[in-house]
């Protein structure tokens, strides 16, 4: 499978590194160009290349990994994603921990205002309740898995979502009344137990 990251930060490395590891090409992109990802394209190895955000969205399925004010940026003048799965990673914080403050979107939840922003893609919120450090590691260890909380309204995109992070490691999971992306925020160290 060939992945696209929207963004290229701390979260955005850590899903791609699994990615790698688990033989799927990555396709990295951010708001700078190709040539300042070259670093981080030459330490990630063959499987990995930069582009622009428009190439990038066209991959097999596409992650969006920005912090939350960058989100319309991040999407804007990408082609339409019809049926393409969209993993959500964002959080809609307007600023950030220790003094950190919600985006009033309304009624919406973060993905809905996000699938708002990309027309026919199959959005699926998903590693939004973890910190970086906590996505980077082998999420296989002896206490278990690491726990990945998925939310969203396609039963298909979140098997495909639920496989995939399956076979990094992760231990996906559907909370209660998860639909329409009303997954947890990482706003503490939540979602950090194991599953057996």
């Amino acid at each position: 499978m060939k992945i696209g990251m929207l963004g290229a930060g701390a979260v955005a490395q850590a899903i791609a590194r699994h990615a790698i590891r688990h033989g799927h090409e990555v396709v990295l992109s951010n708001s700078r160009g190709p040539a300042s990802l070259a670093p981080l394209v030459k330490d990630l190895g063959a499987l990995a290349a930069a582009a622009t955000p428009a190439e990038a969205a066209t991959a097999d399925l596409v992650v969006l990994a920005v912090r939350w004010p960058q989100t319309p940026d991040a999407v804007a003048g990408l082609p339409r994603l019809d049926n393409t799965v969209v993993i959500d990673a964002t959080n809609q914080f307007a600023s950030l921990p220790p003094n950190p403050e919600i985006a009033d979107l309304g009624d919406l939840t973060g993905s809905e205002y996000v699938a708002s922003l990309l027309p026919g893609a199959r959005v699926v919120k998903a590693f939004n309740a973890l910190y970086a450090q906590f996505i980077a590691p082998d999420p296989r260890h002896e206490a278990g898995r690491q726990v990945l909380f998925l939310a969203g309204d396609d039963a298909d995109a979140k098997n495909t979502v639920r496989d995939l992070t399956s076979e990094f490691g992760f231990a996906p999971r559907r909370p209660r009344n998860a639909a329409r992306g009303r997954a947890p925020q990482s706003i503490s160290r939540t979602c950090t137990r194991s599953a057996t």
